[in-house]
């Protein structure tokens, strides 16, 4: 099975938040996620689906005009319930075995609903499987996986 990229972006911009981002057909399929993601199974995050993003898009990390971002984890990741993750994503549920330096192991994107401006609402949930760790918290492992830096420290150099 060919190796897929995985990012997540700690973003503070207009509304602080988490990019989680999957390589699906040569883009990064993105959602935003205000909390994070976690390894806690009883957790369940809202998550915004987004624009898809450009490949390099994973490695952008710095001050932008729009806030500032951080590599909070990235790694590779598969698909566990089909070959196809793109028509998973069409059809609103995305299945992923995450191989990330913080995230690992199998979680799950279900489309719920539509918000106010029509932007696609789903939710994001760690499987009760061997990485799964009760109370895990992002907030707690703030830095980012290739700096060391943290939003804020990034922000004042």
């Amino acid at each position: 099975m060919t190796e897929r990229l995985f990012v997540v972006q700690l973003h503070r911009a207009t509304a602080r938040h988490y990019d989680v981002r999957f390589e699906i057909d040569g883009v990064l399929a993105s959602w935003a996620v205000p909390k994070g993601p976690t390894l806690d199974p009883d957790v369940r995050r809202l998550a915004i689906h987004v624009d898809d993003h450009g490949l390099e898009h994973a490695e952008v990390e710095g001050v932008l005009g729009r806030g500032d971002v951080i590599i909070w984890d990235r790694g590779t990741w598969e698909p566990y319930k089909t070959d196809d993750p793109a028509s998973e994503v069409e059809a609103g549920e995305l299945h992923a075995e995450v191989y990330g330096e913080k995230l690992r192991g199998r979680f799950v994107l279900i489309r719920t609903d539509l918000d106010a401006s029509g932007r696609e609402q789903w939710l994001l949930l760690h499987k009760r499987d061997e990485h799964a760790v009760d109370g895990w918290d992002p907030e707690d492992h703030a830095r980012s996986v290739v700096s060391g830096l943290t939003n804020d420290e990034l922000e004042r150099d």
